[in-house]
């Protein structure tokens, strides 16, 4: 059984960081895209950032390019998204998610597993 589990999500300032995890189990990812979205009240779920799990090739969401960066650590079969200079429009529930993939997708409807979410919240 495929688990995402993500974790720290959190309150911050403005100009602040976070990083979050998402810890994937139950089978081999190596052949898998995982992305990183988002979804604020109201509002339909974001791509935030993808990488592929084979070859660490990352592509980001026009929003966040320059400020997030995702990874991985194989080892630990977890991959990260760690948040530089956030702003109050950043903040919504984080998703991991999984697409059996050999390319990075940024539709929503392409992904196979999802992780709980993680809210993350940017005062002003």
């Amino acid at each position: 059984q495929v688990q995402l589990v993500e974790s720290g999500g959190g309150l911050v300032q403005a100009g602040g960081s976070l990083r979050l995890s998402c810890a994937a189990s139950g089978r081999t990812f190596n052949k898998y895209a995982m992305g990183w979205f988002r979804q604020a009240p109201g509002k339909e779920r974001e791509f935030v950032a993808g990488i592929k799990w084979s070859d660490g090739i990352t592509y980001y969401g026009v929003s966040v390019k320059g400020r997030f960066t995702i990874s991985r650590e194989n080892a630990k079969n977890t991959v990260y998204l760690q948040m530089n200079n956030l702003k109050p429009e950043d903040t919504a529930v984080y998703y991991c998610a999984a697409a059996s993939a050999y390319v990075i997708v940024t539709s929503a409807a392409r992904y196979n597993y999802w992780g709980q979410g993680t809210q993350v919240t940017v005062s002003s």
